[in-house]
């Protein structure tokens, strides 16, 4: 796991260890940057027992699909309505942590000076038989999570 900010961004941490770091800091934010439909049919972490909720910003419409324009703009514009400081701790998650990485050095450059990756993402990376939930994630840690 890195902590240093060699790649653009504040570094990596797993599902596990955000999750922790949720509980210990009220001011850490987690922020899900798949798309609608993921949330929708895949599901979404529950932090509600911790007295907060993710934040939900598209990375992009679609999976394949160029980068949303106005991505920053629209989460800067979601935390400045939260009362998110620009310091405070920010977590992205995706489906496996590519999307998410791309997110956390795009806000990195934004100004906001704690941006990490969720390398595991919401459902991990592919297992032998190509399939993913099995091998990491947030899921697969049992971390509380919602499908609706």
């Amino acid at each position: 796991m890195s902590s240093d900010a060699s790649g653009g961004y504040a570094g990596d941490k797993t599902a596990t260890a955000t999750y922790q770091d949720l509980v210990d800091n009220p001011s850490a934010v987690l922020i899900d940057v798949r798309t609608r439909a993921e949330w929708t049919f895949v599901g979404i972490p529950d932090i509600r027992g911790l007295d907060r909720e993710p934040v939900l910003v598209e990375w992009q419409q679609f999976q394949g699909q160029p980068t949303a324009s106005d991505f920053v703009t629209t989460l800067g514009d979601e935390l400045a309505k939260r009362g998110v400081e620009k310091s405070d701790p920010l977590y992205f998650l995706c489906r496996s942590g590519a999307r998410s990485l791309s997110a956390a050095i795009a806000m990195t450059q934004a100004g906001f000076t704690q941006c990490y990756n969720i390398t595991d993402g919401f459902e991990g990376p592919l297992d032998a038989d190509g399939h993913r939930g099995s091998v990491g994630g947030w899921k697969q840690s049992n971390l509380p999570w919602v499908q609706s």
